[in-house]
């Protein structure tokens, strides 16, 4: 049902979406900061956001947007500019078709992924639908349940904070939007052009990316991920008001709220170290924790994709299923890699000691579809990390280890 969000609700949808980004979706740090500026005036004419159901959004076309690079690199931005420049490309281009763009969605769950769609959305008239591509943040374009549902990725426009905007049109050998595997080629082939445009100067690892444009009729089979706004906001809220004292809790209220596989895979332990490297638009590392059952490594491509610990012979938790950090004690309880790391990519010295969780969440079935593009976009992925096993579901691993 379609609702209005209000600025005072839009700080817990960032912790929501941080928890369910399995440590990516861009930081709480770059989302609280482009939530600071969200007030009514010379740049936002509305302090709410419109949110309506995938089977509400009939009265004209959705647009996929997105910040596209370096979580850390976007810290620190103030107005969602490269974003909101990309939607109105697309905006001028459907009304030269005599189409209207209605509503924005977001890529996938994650404080900024759901923030930035909410912020361009006030800034430009439009409501978000309340889903995503993944229902977890994800590395790449392949990944998303837009690519897996074949949309055409014509056009996409990637547009830098100071407004160099850059078409990207790859086009189909047959048809309008190719078949399956050509569609898997072209979403790689976007993601991998993208990649070292945002690694030049005037982008500077990031910049605002519009794609995948969905008539109603397209919509539905685009999204088959839906209602995770509305899920992170809820979430979001439990943890705002502390409602959590455990981790066991936290993977009661998974299960029984939002129907979710979910399950305590390491400790509670300790943040010992970390260590980062940024490049090509991701910042990959590894997040090392100490508890009672050994030693566990959270490797990430931004995104945690898997989890292993030391005396295991096989991963604890591993993508497409998600990893989330929940943090006892005084302060934030949830964080997502780049909010843990500085800026030379060691763990933020705050941190050291404080007890922590990692708590596993299965995938929703839709990218758990064996020889589907989206697990095997994941695979490969893994595979290029050094894991040539095969995917494990989280709840055929039984319990914690």
């Amino acid at each position: 049902m379609a609702y209005e969000l209000q600025k005072t609700e839009l700080d817990p949808l960032i912790l929501g979406g941080c928890f369910f980004g399995s440590g990516g979706g861009g930081t709480v740090e770059s989302a609280r900061s482009l939530l600071a500026h969200f007030e009514v005036g010379s740049y936002y004419p509305r302090a709410t956001v419109r949110v309506v159901g995938v089977d509400e959004a009939l009265e004209g076309d959705t647009v996929m947007v997105a910040y596209l690079g370096s979580p850390k690199a976007i810290d620190g931005a103030t107005y969602p500019d490269g974003p909101v420049q990309a939607v109105r490309e697309i905006m001028d281009r459907l009304a030269s078709q005599g189409r209207t763009l209605a509503y924005v969605v977001p890529p996938e769950s994650g404080a900024l992924g759901f923030i930035v769609a909410c912020l361009v959305a006030a800034k430009l008239g439009l409501a978000v639908v309340d889903g995503d591509g993944a229902g977890r943040a994800v590395p790449s374009l392949p990944q998303l349940t837009y690519a897996a549902a074949e949309v055409n990725p014509r056009p996409a426009f990637l547009v830098s904070q100071s407004g160099l905007s850059v078409e990207l049109d790859v086009k189909p050998r047959q048809g309008g939007n190719g078949g399956l595997a050509h569609q898997q080629d072209v979403s790689e082939m976007i993601d991998q052009m993208m990649r070292p445009i945002v690694s030049e100067s005037d982008f500077a690892q990031f910049g605002g990316l519009a794609m995948w444009i969905m008539a109603p009729s397209v919509l539905a089979g685009a999204l088959p991920i839906r209602g995770t706004l509305t899920r992170a906001l809820d979430m979001g809220k439990a943890l705002a008001e502390r409602r959590f004292a455990t981790a066991t809790q936290v993977v009661a209220h998974l299960r029984e709220a939002y129907g979710l596989d979910a399950q305590v895979i390491h400790g509670p332990g300790e943040f010992v170290k970390a260590d980062t490297d940024t490049g090509g638009g991701f910042d990959i590392g590894r997040i090392t924790l100490q508890g009672n059952t050994g030693t566990c490594t959270v490797v990430y491509q931004n995104e945690s994709l898997m989890a292993w610990n030391s005396a295991s012979p096989m991963p604890l938790c591993m993508a497409p299923d998600s990893i989330a950090y929940f943090v006892g004690g005084a302060g934030e309880p949830v964080f997502s890699n780049g909010d843990l790391v500085q800026a030379d990519g060691s763990l933020k010295p705050a941190l050291k000691h404080r007890t922590v969780t990692l708590i596993g969440i299965g995938a929703d079935p839709a990218l758990r579809k064996p020889g589907g593009l989206n697990l095997d976009s994941f695979m490969k992925l893994l595979k290029q990390m050094g894991y040539y096993g095969p995917y494990v579901a989280l709840g055929a691993r039984g319990g914690q280890a």
